[in-house]
Parts: C-alpha cells; sequence; structure tokens
C-alpha cells in the first residue's frame, strides 16, 4: 500500500512495486544536523532490494544533484530558487543484479505558496518503479516495502469548498483483489466524530468542516486496508494530522483593569508594575507572540511620558523624575498588547488600563497657621482644654506622614499642660493635666514643637513654621480653705474624761489676695464622741474615749471636719482627724467555754480546757492566773485547775466519784496589766454517767440537766395533747369544706326577690327546624347486623340476642294518662333484667325505634286568644310564683 499526497505540484503516477516514501526536508534535516535546513542541503534514500543486497548504486538525471551509496541525496551546489518543484530521475542498481530500479524525486519549499490552503506541506514522496532491461528469466517474487508515513498539515480555519481531499490511500494489491479503505480515531469514528472520513474504494481521505487549532491542535488516525471478505490485506498506517495556526486570537489581558504604584520621588527605573496578556494562538510563531507599549498617559504632568513598558514582559518602570502626590496622585495609562510580534499592519491588537497611584512620602513637614497662640485656664483645675493649635500638612491625610505630633520643649517646667491631637483635624489641644495656681504663676509662656509620627523623608528639612508660642492666663478663682496636715494624727489614752481638749484643727485659705473668714463644723464622728469650735477649730472630747469600741479600727479613731470660708460662691474643705488611742488596762479576763460536761468518776480523759481572753492589748493581757476561790470550800475539795501556758488551762476532777448533777464552778482569773484586773467567772459543768468510750449516756445527760421522771413525763403529755389538737383542728376542717360543698342554699321564699334570667341553651327552630335525618335514630326492623358479630364482641348499648327481659310494649295510640304508668313498668323490667348494663354505665343509643306513634310537636297549635286559667301555678311552689304573678294574675307586691 502506497500514500499519495496533495502537493503544490501535480502528483505522480506510481509505475512499480517498491514505493519509498520520506519525511519532509526540513525534519530530516532537524533530526540529523540538529539545525534548520539551508539552501544546500542533503538526505537519504532508504532502499534494499528483494534479495538484501545492501550494495547498491544511485544515479541522479540532474546534475545539481547526487546520491552517495548510503542512499544520501545532496547538492552539488547553492540551489538559488525553489519556488518552483524540482523533478530529477534516481536510478538504483545492484552490482551483481541486472535489474534496474527508478524513482523520481520532486523536491519543494515547505510552505510554498499554493491556490489551496491545504498545499503548506512539509514533506516529499518518493516513487520507484521497477525497470528490467532485456530479458531475464529471474522474476522477482516478493516486494519488501518499508513505510515511514509523513505528518499531514492542514491550516485552521478553511473557508473550504468541504470535504476537501486530504491524501490518497492505495494498496499495491488492488488490481488483483478488490480493496476497503478506512479510518480510526479521534476524528474519524471517535468523539470528535466526523471531521475526517475516507472513501472506502478510492482511498481518498477528506476534512469535512473547519479546523481551530485552539481546540484541537493534532489528530492521530489510522488507515486500514480489508479485502471484501473483511481480512486485513496491509498493516494499518499511522496518519498524524497537525492543524496550522492562523493568527486569529486577539492577545487578552487577565485584567481590564491594573492597579499598581510608586512611591513619589521614586528615581527614573523604579519598578511599578506588570501587566500580562495572553494569545490563544501558538506561542512558538507570531500568532502567539505579544509585545506592549503604553498608548497614552493621563494626566501629562510633569511630562507626557513619566513610565514606559518592557514590550516582552510587561513591566511598567518610571523613566522621568519628578513624581509628586501632592500634584498628581494618580496617573492613568492605556497600555496595547499586540501579537505577531507587535506588528501593527499584521498583528492583533487588545488594550487594558492601568491605574499608578502614587504613594505619599514624608516629604512635607508640618507647619503651623500662626507663630502665637493664645489661652486662659481656670485655677485648680484639670482636663480642661485652654487653646487649639491648628497645623497644615499637604502628605496624606491620616497617614503617619500626615499625623501631627506636639511637644512642649519650654515654658512648663513642672508639668502643668500636655498637647493631644485631634484625630480628625490634626489639631493639637493643649490640655492642663496638673492644677495650675493663680497665686504661684498667673501665667505661661509655653514653645511648642509640631513633626509628625513618620520621619521626614531623607533630604527634607523642617520648617520654621513648625515652632509656635503659647501664652496661657491664669484666672483667680475661690479656693476652698487647705487644712495643713490631712490627715492629722494625734495620740490620746483610752478613757479620756469628756471635755478634755485634744488639738486645734485650723484650715488655711489659700486666697492671700482675698480677706476671708474660715468657719469649721463636725462632717463625720461616728462614735459621737468630739466638737470642733466653730471660730477657731479647737477639737474637745463630748464622752470618753474607749480603745475598746467597734468604731476603733487598729487603735485609731478617725473623725473628718469642714472647713468653709464666705466667699461667693462658698468654698469648703474637708480635713480628717485621727486619733491614735493608747490601751489602759480597763478589761478583765473573761473564760471560755460557759459550759462543759465531764464523767462521774475521774478519768484520764475527763478534763475541760479553759482559755482566758482579754479586750485590752499587750501589756494589759496574759499571761493569765487561773485559781478557785476559797468558798464555797466543795470547790476546792471536788475540783482542781492548773494553766497549761499563758492563756490556758484545765479544769479536772480530784476525788474518784461525783454524783450526776449540775454544778457551778466559780474560777477567779486575773491579767497581767499594771494593776491587774481580776474576774470571777462561772462555769456550769455537767457531770454524768459514761459508757466505756467516756462519753455521757443518754440517761446521765438527762439526770445530769436535772430532769426528773416526773418532768420528763409531763413534757410528753403535753407533746401528745398539742398532737391530738391539730389533729382535730384538721377533721373539723375538712368536714366543714365538705358541708359547704353539699348543703344546699336555703332561702325563705318570701325573701328570694332577685329577678334573675335564666338562660338555657337552645334545642330547636321550631316549625323551621324540621329537615333531619331521622332514620339514623332509629332501630332496624332485624337484628343481623348484631347476630353476624363475633361472638363476645358487644356493645353496652346494643339489643341482646339472648334472652331478655320483657320489657313493657307501648299501644299504638297511648292514653296520655299511661306515660307515668309506661315509664314506671319500664324501670321496673331494667331493674329485673339480668342483661342490662349497670345503671351508672354511660350508654349511647344509636336507635330510638323503628318509629314514634306520637305526633310532631311542631303540629301543636299556640294561640293567644280565649281565657286560660293559670291560677295552678300558685300550688307549684315559690319557684313558680313569679311566673304565676305574670300569667296568673296574682297580687302584686
Amino acid at each position: 500500500m502506497y500514500l499519495d499526497l496533495i502537493l503544490p505540484f501535480p502528483p505522480v503516477e506510481a509505475e512499480g512495486n517498491a514505493i519509498l516514501t520520506l519525511r519532509s526536508l526540513e525534519k530530516e534535516y532537524e533530526e540529523e544536523l540538529g539545525s534548520p535546513l539551508p539552501h544546500v542541503f542533503q538526505f537519504r534514500i532508504k532502499f534494499e532490494d528483494c534479495q538484501r543486497n545492501r550494495e547498491v548504486g544511485f544515479v541522479s538525471s540532474d546534475p545539481n544533484f547526487s546520491v552517495r551509496p548510503d542512499g544520501t541525496v545532496y547538492a552539488e551546489q547553492e540551489v538559488g530558487n525553489l519556488s518552483e518543484p524540482v523533478q530529477f530521475m534516481v536510478t538504483a542498481r545492484g552490482l551483481h543484479d541486472p535489474h534496474i530500479w527508478e524513482t523520481t524525486v520532486k523536491l519543494a519549499l515547505a510552505g510554498h505558496p499554493h491556490p489551496s490552503p491545504f498545499t503548506k506541506l512539509n514533506f516529499i514522496s518518493f516513487f520507484l518503479r521497477k525497470h528490467q532491461r532485456g530479458s531475464s528469466a529471474n522474476g522477482l517474487r516478493r516486494q519488501k516495502r518499508d513505510w515511514v508515513i509523513p505528518p499531514i498539515n492542514v491550516p485552521e480555519n478553511s473557508r473550504g469548498p468541504f470535504p476537501h481531499m486530504l491524501v490518497r490511500i492505495r494498496s499495491d494489491q488492488d488490481k488483483d483483489v478488490g480493496i476497503r479503505y478506512s479510518i480510526t480515531g479521534a476524528g474519524a469514528d471517535q468523539p470528535p466524530s466526523g471531521i475526517y472520513n475516507i472513501d472506502p474504494i478510492s482511498g481518498n481521505m477528506f476534512v469535512t468542516q473547519p479546523l481551530d487549532r485552539e481546540e484541537r491542535a493534532s489528530f492521530h488516525l489510522r488507515a486500514h486496508a480489508v479485502d471484501m471478505n473483511g481480512n486485513q490485506v496491509e498493516n494499518p498506517i499511522d496518519l498524524y494530522i497537525y492543524v496550522i495556526d492562523m493568527n486569529d486570537n486577539r492577545p487578552e489581558f487577565q485584567n481590564q483593569v491594573y492597579n499598581g504604584s510608586v512611591a513619589e520621588g521614586s528615581k527614573p527605573g523604579s519598578s511599578v508594575m506588570q501587566v500580562t496578556a495572553t494569545d490563544s494562538d501558538d506561542s512558538t510563531t507570531a500568532n502567539g507572540m505579544v509585545r506592549y507599549r503604553i498608548l497614552s498617559q493621563s494626566p501629562h504632568s510633569p511630562i507626557p511620558n513619566m513610565f514606559t513598558i518592557n514590550s516582552e514582559t510587561g513591566d511598567i518602570v518610571t523613566v522621568a523624575a519628578g513624581l509628586d502626590r501632592e500634584k498628581v496622585s494618580q496617573y492613568t495609562i492605556i497600555v496595547q498588547a499586540t501579537d505577531m510580534e507587535g506588528n501593527l499592519n499584521f498583528g492583533l491588537s487588545n488594550t487594558a488600563t492601568a491605574l499608578i497611584s502614587i504613594t505619599d512620602i514624608n516629604d512635607n513637614p508640618p507647619e503651623l497657621t500662626v507663630r502665637t497662640f493664645s489661652g486662659e485656664v481656670p485655677e485648680n483645675k484639670v482636663n480642661v482644654v485652654v487653646t487649639n493649635l491648628t497645623v497644615v500638612d499637604r502628605d496624606q491625610p491620616h497617614s503617619p506622614n500626615w499625623n501631627a505630633v506636639y511637644r512642649i520643649v519650654s515654658g512648663d517646667p513642672s508639668g502643668h499642660f500636655t498637647i493631644r491631637t485631634n484625630p480628625i483635624t490634626n489639631e493639637g489641644m493643649v490640655t492642663v493635666v496638673k492644677p495650675v495656681d493663680f497665686e504661684m504663676n498667673r501665667a505661661f509662656m509655653l514653645t511648642v514643637v509640631v513633626s509628625n509620627q513618620a520621619h521626614l523623608a531623607s533630604g527634607i528639612q523642617s520648617s520654621l513654621q513648625s515652632t509656635a508660642g503659647v501664652t496661657i492666663s491664669v484666672q483667680d478663682v475661690n479656693e476652698p480653705p487647705v487644712f495643713p496636715v490631712n490627715p492629722k494624727m494625734i495620740r490620746f489614752e483610752e478613757g479620756v474624761p469628756a471635755g478634755t481638749t485634744l488639738t486645734v484643727f485650723a484650715a488655711q485659705d489659700p486666697d492671700h489676695f482675698i480677706h476671708q473668714t474660715v468657719r469649721y463644723s463636725k462632717l463625720s464622728d461616728p462614735a459621737n464622741w468630739l466638737k470642733i469650735n466653730r471660730t477657731n477649730g479647737q477639737i474637745t472630747t463630748m464622752a470618753l474615749l474607749d480603745r475598746e469600741s467597734i468604731y476603733v479600727k487598729n487603735n485609731v479613731y478617725e473623725a473628718t471636719f469642714l472647713a468653709f470660708d464666705n466667699g461667693s460662691p462658698q468654698a469648703s474643705g474637708t480635713g480628717t482627724l485621727q486619733i491614735y488611742l493608747i490601751d489602759v488596762n480597763d478589761n478583765a479576763p473573761v473564760l471560755i467555754p460557759r459550759e462543759a460536761q465531764v464523767c462521774e468518776r475521774a478519768r484520764p480523759n475527763s478534763r475541760i480546757n479553759i482559755t482566758a481572753s482579754d479586750a485590752d492589748a499587750d501589756p494589759n493581757i496574759g499571761p493569765f492566773v487561773f485559781e478557785l476561790p476559797s468558798f464555797p470550800a466543795s470547790v476546792r475539795r471536788n475540783w482542781t485547775i492548773s494553766r497549761l501556758s499563758g492563756d490556758y488551762a484545765q479544769l479536772r476532777l480530784r476525788i474518784p466519784y461525783l454524783e450526776a448533777s449540775v454544778y457551778e464552778i466559780p474560777i477567779i482569773v486575773s491579767d497581767s496589766g499594771n494593776p491587774p484586773l481580776s474576774n470571777r467567772s462561772v462555769i456550769r459543768v455537767k457531770v454524768c454517767p459514761c459508757d466505756d468510750n467516756g462519753d455521757c449516756s443518754a440517761t446521765g445527760a438527762v439526770a445530769a440537766a436535772g430532769l426528773g421522771t416526773g418532768a420528763i413525763i409531763s413534757i410528753l403529755i403535753c407533746i401528745i395533747i398539742l398532737l391530738s389538737m391539730v389533729l382535730l383542728f384538721v377533721v373539723w376542717i375538712k368536714r366543714r369544706e365538705k358541708e359547704r360543698q353539699t348543703k344546699q342554699l336555703l332561702i325563705d321564699p318570701e325573701d328570694d326577690v332577685r329577678d334573675n334570667i335564666l338562660k338555657y341553651d337552645e334545642e330547636g327552630g321550631g316549625e323551621e327546624d324540621q329537615d333531619y335525618d331521622l332514620s339514623q335514630l332509629q332501630q332496624p326492623e332485624s337484628l343481623d347486623h348484631i347476630i353476624n358479630k363475633p361472638t363476645g364482641v358487644r356493645r353496652v348499648d346494643e339489643r341482646p340476642v339472648i334472652a331478655e327481659s320483657q320489657y313493657p310494649v307501648r299501644p299504638s295510640l297511648p292514653h296520655p294518662g299511661d306515660i307515668g304508668d309506661f315509664i314506671n313498668d319500664g324501670l321496673r323490667a331494667a331493674d329485673n333484667d339480668p342483661t342490662a348494663p349497670p345503671y351508672d354505665s354511660l350508654l349511647v343509643f344509636d336507635y330510638e325505634g323503628s318509629g314514634s306513634t306520637a305526633g310532631s310537636v311542631s303540629s301543636l297549635n299556640s294561640s293567644s286568644t280565649g281565657d286560660q286559667d293559670y291560677d295552678y301555678l300558685n300550688d307549684w311552689g315559690p319557684r313558680f310564683k313569679k311566673l304565676a304573678d305574670l300569667y296568673g294574675g296574682g297580687d302584686d307586691d
């Protein structure tokens, strides 16, 4: 099988049994020599005969081309023009073989112009035909074919007409048998299918539609040749189809608007930003090679071309100095991207916008608006704004380059003032942080310097207007009197009698230039021990001073006094007097616990631990002395006491046994004061029988408490009586509640003057309420629905199917007087009916019988005419008295 290719010149018919196909000159040369094909070129013919004789000689019919023994075709001289295809014959002949083979070689430059868009092919075909000169009895029995299929190049976006023939596939056996050709692969019988097809008889392969390289750049198909029975005649041939790129896509910027920035004052060559555009065309060709250029710059200050762009990378840099944010804060640049390596005549272009923001640097020092500021402040005031310092800064507002920082460099050695920056207006607020005194300083002269949070840029000097003076006048106000020593501490012994003068707690008026009178009053005196002289501030006592008082904390008693002047407005000040009370021995010691218990028999653990305490302070407290009084004598006879330490003692039985009872043991305890104080304390001790563990038993505890058997019984009887009374009261309350619920209200008929209207639920609409289906309430004639029920399933309101009591049957036309008898008979029958449900059961009656012999109540006519006697209503009792009065004409009350 051999391959016919569409070339810039008519194809050559094959005349022989051996066909050779060469790759393109460009590809052959690039693969073997590693460089593009020059005008002086060479390529190789691969050939072997059927006897595998490698010794073949080649002869070219064109003197410009020669063939070496290895099959290499080369040019003898430089080929000046290949605008038209070159064709010559190559003859091959074995050294020991009389047969001669000839092939036609056609050479054409890749991309040679041709009217058809499918003729840009970079390969050539060789056709070898066998000739036999003279007669020879040795004919060839077998030909071997060596296939090297060159790729097929097809340009994209072709306008047709379609289908368009690409190549012809033929087998050299098509003269002997019928051949059917087919192609397989993506683009033929696989998605995207239908792009390529082949004539199964002629082997002509076609493309059916325009191709788009950006969707698919190449196709790999396989050509097949089979006979009429489907048997493979030739091995499949690989066909590679490459879509040739056309410049059909414009460059596309990744963003339509790019944002970049560069600092003001930047030097030429400073990088600003990068823009990027991509082209969907083949980037290895000029179709996809994008170049950039700047179309316009706005504004043109200071010059129209402040920036340039790298044509290949898209990097934008500065080319001139003079960027000043205070003059131009942003530049708008239109950037154009063009393919075809920037060729404006043939390339496609697109544009994008680059916004370049000029970032601020601190190249403008802050300047105060005036040279001198002034303000005034009242004395003794803090957190008061004296004046505002205004400043001008042309840098970026609310940035470190713009934010002002104020400093007081002179005029305030005591630190009375500070300057805070207003974050919104950038003004400096001169604020008082330490009170000023008119009597000390009537005015201040401050020197203020302003700067920025950020340092000034390199080469920028501070302005003379960054320094200003601030004059502050102090206003005199009426100041409150001041106690020179506050709080004032004095020391006195406790127990000072009333009327004792303690000290003079006087205040001074700081207003030296105004003569004012100071008066005093008491503001706080928790124990009400002190008083103050209104005019001179002398403190005297009104009661005894007690260090042990609850108002004394850590031996110190505090009282607060008020001093006020007669100025306008009146001013007052407070002073605290602290009295340190020195302790004296005025509190006798006391003993704890006050009660205890011991066993009636002396045991090692039958002891009472006693602790002494004293409200006084050292040295008027312990160590304490504990002793038993000599009277009564039984105390020392039965008990003994011993001191364990300075504050603790131990009381225990002296005798082996003491009768169980309650004993009051007096103990005398003395402190270590000078002179010492003594106290006679009584401890109530319960002596009781103890168990083996040394604990008092219950009986013993009761006996020790002094309660006899009679007393205990009396207590128990009282408890029982109390519980019985409570129980009887509860029973009486419940019974009364029950009687209240069951007892009917009895009212004398003569006293029942209530004229109440009782409203009952409506039960019908009279003659107008007759549209009822009463069949659902009737008892059916047959009992089939009851008999057919399963055994044991029965409603309580259904008629039983077993033998039941005989209930009376009303006559078809009953007499009204028989109604009472009929009801009574029915009651007796129901009472004697063993199948009837209990009388208090909930009965649901679905049916009321097969009909009613009584007529409709609606048939009764009422008339308002005629005389009817209603006097019988008076006989019905008091409940009908009002009705009898209305209709019977009774006496009016």
